[in-house]
């Protein structure tokens, strides 16, 4: 098996990464919005542009 980050071969203490550091960068991927599930299911997209129309902005 190899990591998913970086191709490396993967290390049993960080399965399926090969470093703290890549599984922490795939982590940091799930916070930032990186990974999503696609759908074209005309309810979900409508529900998500709900909760973001309804979600308050923070001032910049």
């Amino acid at each position: 098996m190899t990591c998913p980050i970086c191709r490396k071969p993967a290390d049993t203490r960080y399965r399926p990464f090969c470093s703290k550091r890549c599984a922490d960068v795939d982590l940091g991927k799930w916070f930032g919005g990186d990974y999503a599930v696609p759908s074209s299911d005309p309810e979900d997209v409508e529900a998500a542009i709900e909760a973001v129309e309804q979600t308050p902005q923070k001032p910049h």
